[in-house]
Order: C-alpha cells, then structure tokens, then sequence
C-alpha cells in the first residue's frame, strides 16, 4: 500500500496511541513518543514496523504518541491510518485479514 495523503488514528487518552501517517520521501521515517519510552520503546518500534511491513507499506513518515498502549491498540491504530490515508472504502478494508 502507498500512503497518499495525511491521516491520523487513534487518541492521546491513557492506554492508547495517536498515530499519524504522512507521504514519504523514499524509506519509512518513524518519529515516536512514548510514556514509557524506557521500559518499551523498542516493542512499540517494532510492533509499528511490523505493522507496516504487513501492509505492504514502503515509504512514509509515521509519528506515533503512545500512552501505554497494548501491542494489539497500536497495531490497529497503524492499519487505520494507513488505510484512512489510502482512501479505502469500508467495503474494501479487508480487516482482521492483514493483521495476524
């Protein structure tokens, strides 16, 4: 998939994440803040990554606000905003399918 335009998923509530998806410029850049960037800054960079590499997505700069948020939440906030950038009809967003 090719993010086209801008989008975003997701909230900056306790125990979820924000995740915004711009067009790229050649390769993925992701930006993320964390409020326990410490403890699992890694997980969360790898979760998004995977993410992306599922859906097929080459290039794209991602920012991801995370506050606690379960691999599962961000996972699901990556695959909406990638397809909320594609202009995906709710009838061609093959949910639950991409995802494993």
């Amino acid at each position: 998939m090719q993010i086209e335009k801008n989008a975003m998923a997701g909230t900056l509530e306790s125990s979820d994440a924000l995740v915004t998806v711009e067009p790229g410029e050649g390769g993925i850049e992701l930006e993320i803040t964390s409020s326990v960037m410490n403890q699992y800054g890694r997980q969360i960079r790898q979760t998004v990554l995977e993410t992306l590499e599922r859906l097929e997505v080459k290039d794209g700069k991602v920012t991801v606000v995370d506050k606690g948020a379960l691999d599962c939440t961000l996972k699901a906030r990556v695959e909406c905003a990638v397809f909320r950038s594609c202009d995906k009809s709710a009838a061609g967003i093959p949910w639950g399918g991409v995802i494993k």
